[in-house]
């Protein structure tokens, strides 16, 4: 049953593994999971570094963006979670690529660890 929410799947990134989706939309917005620096064609990170990771992940939710038909310019808020906040000028210089004014929300947190090793990880909520 599943109560007015639409599950989103990208064909261009790995299928999840674990009990989660892609995306879903409901109750007028999209909701995408967190991101890792993943290369959908191997299932491994791309590097250690945060750049690398951090453009890869950028590549991972555009794909899922598009599968909803949407943009960067629909979010409404980025979670963006850090193994390292020494990290955080390295991410933001590239994030700045990926949006512009008016920009959405965001909360930048420092974590202890994050899944496959990664140094970060991005969620989204996009306006439906």
């Amino acid at each position: 049953m599943n109560k007015g929410k639409q599950v989103l799947t990208s064909p261009k990134l790995s299928p999840p593994i674990g009990p989660f989706s892609h995306a879903v939309r409901a109750e007028g917005f999209i909701y995408l999971s967190g991101q890792v620096g993943q290369d959908p064609a191997t299932g491994k990170l791309v590097a250690d570094d945060v750049e690398r990771q951090t453009e890869q992940i950028f590549r991972n939710l555009a794909a899922v963006l598009e599968t909803a038909d949407k943009s960067f310019d629909d979010v409404v808020r980025v979670g963006v979670y850090l193994t390292n906040m020494a990290n955080f000028s390295a991410m933001n210089a590239i994030y700045g690529k990926h949006f512009r004014s008016p920009y959405p929300a965001r909360t930048a947190i420092g974590v202890a660890a994050l899944p496959l090793g990664a140094v970060i990880e991005i969620d989204l909520i996009v306006k439906a």
